[in-house]
């Protein structure tokens, strides 16, 4: 083989996958701002912050309302949306059991809205969720 036809082909094995992956991150974007140009009120949506909200308004152009809590309603800019998010149905929690392997390490267990742990641990142990009036959690003696 001919040395002077190895450079070349050295730099076209180096650019192929830089190409390919410019392809696949223009792909992304696109199929991302079809996204965001698409949501409608009522859409259940993930932004880029970890904030799952409900779509109120996207009647904008660049912004569109979300609702994070009952009856707040926050104005976010359409980039800031990261994907829609299918509701479970009747928005409850996915029900998952526990296998004897999780038990024995005291693995979280979520059934229904309640999470609970292999684990057993008495009431005595727990802190109070009384709210005091002191900055810390601390009492005040």
């Amino acid at each position: 083989m001919d040395i002077s036809l190895l450079f070349p082909l050295l730099i076209l094995l180096l650019f192929i996958p830089i190409f390919l992956s410019g392809r696949r991150q223009r792909r992304q974007m696109k199929d991302m701002q079809a996204m965001q140009s698409s949501l409608d009120a009522g859409d259940v949506v993930m932004t880029t912050s970890g904030l799952r909200a409900t779509v109120v308004d996207a009647s904008y152009e660049e912004t569109v309302d979300l609702e994070i809590a009952d009856g707040v309603v926050t104005t976010w800019v359409r980039a800031a949306v990261r994907e829609k998010v299918n509701p479970t149905a009747g928005d409850a929690e996915p029900t998952t059991t526990a296998t004897a392997d999780d038990v024995a390490t005291g693995a979280s267990t979520t059934t229904g809205s309640s999470t609970t742990t292999g684990a057993t641990t008495d009431d005595a142990d727990r802190p109070s969720l009384t709210k005091d009036d002191s900055a810390n959690g601390s009492s005040r003696n």
